[in-house]
C-alpha cells in the first residue's frame, strides 16, 4: 500500500495507491479525490456505543469512511479539514501512540482506536482530559495546523501543552507548570507537558 504526502507542511496531502481489495479507514470528510473504482463504505468503527465513546472523549468522528479499491488498483486523496502538515507513524503489533483530540486523520484497518484519560489537569492544559489511542499493527496518519516536528525523547523533555500532537506510549507525562507562580500567569506559557522515558513526540 504505497502512499506519498505531498506539499508539506502547509498544504499537506496523503496521495493513496491502494492495490485490488485493499482499504484505508479515515475521518468523515477527509476524502479529496479518489478513482472511480474506489469504494466508500460509512460505518461506526468497533459499534456504535464505542465510536460515540471515541467522539466524546478523544474529538474522533461518529463515522468513519474506509476506501477500498476494487476490480484493480485505485488512488484515494485524503486531507484535513485545517491546512497544515500530516505525518505517518507505523505501529508494531500491540504499540500504540497518544493522539491529541482532532489530530487523527485516517489509519489502515487493524488499526485499533480507543481513549486514555489524560489526567485531571488536561482540562485546564489544552492537552485535553482525554487522548485518542492507536494501537497496531499498521499505519495511522496524525495532522495539525502548521507544522509538525519529531523529537526523539530520551530522559526528559519539556512541551508547552498546546503544542502537542502525539507521543508514542513508551514515554509518560506529567502536567506542571513551567515556573514559579508569576511565570504562570504573567509569563505567557502557562502549564507544561514533562515526559520522560524513551520515546518519539510530535510537536506543532
Amino acid at each position: 500500500m504505497p502512499y506519498e504526502i505531498k506539499s508539506a507542511p502547509d498544504y499537506a496531502i496523503i496521495d493513496y495507491d491502494l492495490a485490488d481489495g485493499e482499504s484505508v479507514v479515515a475521518e468523515s470528510g477527509a476524502m479529496v479525490a479518489m478513482s472511480s473504482n474506489v469504494k466508500m463504505k460509512t460505518e461506526a468503527r468497533g459499534g456504535l456505543l464505542a465510536a460515540a465513546k471515541r467522539k466524546l472523549l478523544g474529538g474522533e468522528s461518529i463515522f468513519q469512511n474506509t476506501f477500498t479499491a476494487q476490480g484493480g488498483n485505485g488512488r484515494v486523496m485524503l486531507a484535513p479539514g485545517s491546512p497544515g502538515d500530516i505525518k505517518a507513524f507505523a505501529l508494531q503489533p500491540e504499540q500504540s501512540l497518544f493522539i491529541q483530540s482532532s489530530a487523527y486523520l485516517a489509519a489502515t484497518p487493524d488499526v485499533t482506536l480507543d481513549t486514555k484519560w489524560g489526567g485531571a489537569k488536561g482540562f485546564f492544559s489544552g492537552v485535553g482530559m482525554f487522548l485518542l489511542k492507536a494501537t497496531g499493527p499498521g499505519t495511522v496518519f496524525i495532522c495539525s495546523y502548521g507544522g509538525i516536528f519529531e523529537k526523539q525523547c530520551e530522559g526528559e523533555y519539556i512541551v508547552d501543552t498546546d503544542h502537542i500532537v502525539a507521543f508514542q506510549d513508551s514515554v509518560q507525562y506529567n502536567v506542571t507548570k513551567v515556573g514559579g507562580i508569576k511565570s504562570l500567569f504573567f509569563g505567557g506559557e502557562g502549564l507544561v507537558a514533562r515526559f520522560a522515558g524513551q520515546g518519539m513526540i510530535y510537536v506543532q
